[in-house]
């Protein structure tokens, strides 16, 4: 018996998401353990029905999981700092078959500034005195180098 294409806006249930995000059903079970944002409907008995913005969040764990070889806690990591939204975006990107650059996703500077939004003051603080204290070394180092430069060869 065929069976008929459903549309884009229908519920899938765990073994039709599970096809079309190409994982077999326990890693979808696994990645609803793992990563607290997906969340597909539950009914009556438990049985699971996923929205279609389920299926562009399972989408872009799948690309980061797989396609982008991050591990499970630097997606967990990914949820915390760009959020579901984020994801959810990966996963309708390659659903549409478009090319998928992580770093531009967000643009540089917004990534910068995602990575770093998790810092405190203090942390930013240490790390903008260690970058100091290796700027102000090879500083000196190219001071020492000069002085040493001129000292062989003296200015004409």
């Amino acid at each position: 018996m065929a069976v008929a294409k459903k549309s884009a806006d229908a519920f899938r249930t765990i073994s039709e998401a599970a096809e079309e995000v190409e994982v077999p059903q326990h890693v979808l079970r696994h990645w609803e353990d793992t990563f607290g944002q997906i969340r597909p409907m539950r009914r009556a008995g438990g049985r699971r029905y996923y929205r279609p913005m389920d299926l562009d969040l399972l989408r872009g764990v799948r690309v980061l999981l797989y396609d982008e070889r991050y591990t499970t806690k630097g997606v967990q990591k990914i949820f915390k700092e760009n959020g579901a939204k984020y994801i959810a975006e990966i996963g309708r990107m390659a659903a549409a078959g478009k090319p998928i650059d992580l770093r531009t996703s967000l643009g540089e500077d917004d990534a910068l500034r995602a990575a770093d939004a998790g810092a405190s003051t203090g942390e930013l603080r240490d790390r903008l005195t260690a970058l100091l204290a290796r700027l102000e070394a090879a500083q000196r180092a190219l001071d020492d180098a000069t002085a040493a430069l001129d000292a062989v060869a003296p200015e004409a």
